[in-house]
């Protein structure tokens, strides 16, 4: 256990002096290694273990959801998206910053990425918003709190890793995000709800929407909503994997974008690859490096030592799963959601799974912690997202103004922890 701690400390401080996350893993996971069974062994444990895991059929999930993202974020549609809600929700008092909520969780499911959804939306609500004298802590705060959704509604990279890492069906995964995912939209439109109402002059009035641009937004977003339901309802019933379904998903968003007018250069083309390609080497120098930080925490013996920790204080598996949220979120204020989830998992798994712990249920509830750390100080990816496309934003306002969104994660936190079947009910039905 002392060596594990040790490995933790010299993680933290490397991250701490601007490490990347990946990078840092890599590199404390071979030196304690090294340590404790020679760098030569060490060594080629590195190599095998990367070379394997590089090698895996089922990592090719990830570029091809993210392939996906990246040409529905240049096809342009999230207008549309932004149009439509705000067709539904603007005769309500904050109708923009209830739209930016729908419209975030509509783009994100075919995004997957809370960072490009969060810079997006920052693009395309913040400009009306601030045309109607939203409040920049309103405003700004919803955009950062909407991106956070995009890794809960499937297709989600984080629900990707965590079912590689603790050998989960994907699909099970992605159809168990859908009622949290819908749970929290709700409650970030109660949030909305509640600060317009304490404060109207946060959200003054805003004109409805033409009738023609109402019906073009509407014509617009039905060909995310036929991907969305093509991707999630093949999996679910069945019609194919989904490794399958990124490669369909990655397919149709092509099409969506030739359809709007996109991707008709070779350097349309280029920008597209390059960017999947670069977020996806991003994300697997993270998943690659931990995975060699978990040997050297495997050989420490602290997982089993934790076994002994859970039969020693008799803990429930209720609580040993809020035992590890409550590490997660602390976590989840210096790393961001994949770096927790590749960190945290694999040194738990062991007594979860003999605890008896749903795991598909875990899985959603790491995630949804996750989502909390990315608008919680003092790291806030999210914050910074939304801070670097509106610099005349204070990072002050937009950290007020994603207070309210932090304590409807926390309720969205503690509703799946007592009733899983939020969680598990979808999955159920297909097992």
């Amino acid at each position: 256990m002392t060596t594990a701690l040790i490995g933790f400390a010299a993680l933290l401080g490397l991250c701490f002096l601007g490490f990347r996350v990946g990078f840092a893993t890599l590199l404390v996971g071979f030196v304690g290694f090294g340590f404790m069974r020679g760098f030569e062994a060490s060594l080629t444990m590195v190599g095998q273990q990367v070379l394997e895991d590089s090698m895996n059929y089922s990592l090719s999930v990830i570029p091809l959801f993210i392939l996906m993202g990246v040409f529905i974020v240049h096809a342009r549609i999230s207008s549309d998206l932004y149009d439509a809600a705000y067709a539904g929700l603007g005769r309500f008092r904050g109708g923009l910053a209830l739209a930016t909520v729908l419209a975030a969780g509509g783009f994100s499911s075919v995004c997957g990425s809370t960072l490009a959804t969060a810079a997006t939306m920052s693009k395309v609500a913040m400009p009306p918003m601030k045309a109607y004298k939203y409040s920049d802590r309103l405003a700004s705060g919803t955009i950062a709190a909407g991106g956070t959704l995009g890794i809960m509604i499937p297709p989600s990279v984080p629900l990707v890793i965590y079912g590689l890492i603790a050998e989960q069906d994907i699909g099970l995964l992605f159809i168990a995000g859908i009622l949290p995912g819908l749970l929290l939209i709700t409650l970030f439109m109660i949030c909305v709800g509640i600060v317009v109402r304490r404060d109207p002059l946060a959200a003054p009035e805003a004109p409805p929407l033409e009738p023609a641009r109402r019906k073009e937004a509407i014509r617009g977003t039905l060909p995310v909503l036929i991907l969305f339901l093509v991707v999630l309802g093949g999996i679910y019933t069945g019609a194919f994997t989904a490794t399958e379904a990124s490669g369909i998903g990655a397919f149709g968003a092509a099409v969506i974008a030739l359809l709007r007018g996109n991707l008709r250069t070779l350097s349309e083309w280029k920008e597209c690859l390059t960017d999947a390609t670069t977020t996806t080497a991003t994300i697997f120098i993270v998943l690659l490096g931990a995975i060699v930080f978990a040997q050297f925490i495997n050989l420490s013996g602290m997982p089993y030592e934790l076994l002994d920790f859970v039969d020693a204080y008799e803990l429930t598996p209720l609580e040993l799963v809020i035992f590890v949220c409550v590490i997660a979120i602390l976590m989840g204020m210096v790393f961001e959601a994949i770096g927790i989830l590749v960190l945290l998992v694999p040194v738990f798994l062991p007594a979860l799974m003999i605890s008896g712990v749903d795991m598909i249920w875990f899985g959603i509830l790491v995630v949804l912690v996750s989502e909390i750390g990315l608008i919680t100080p003092p790291i806030g990816m999210n914050v910074f997202v939304v801070k670097s496309v509106l610099p005349d934003v204070k990072l002050g306002a937009i950290f007020r103004g994603v207070t309210p969104y932090i304590f409807a994660l926390l309720l969205g936190l503690i509703l799946v922890l007592v009733f899983p079947q939020i969680a598990i009910f979808l999955p159920n039905l297909m097992r």
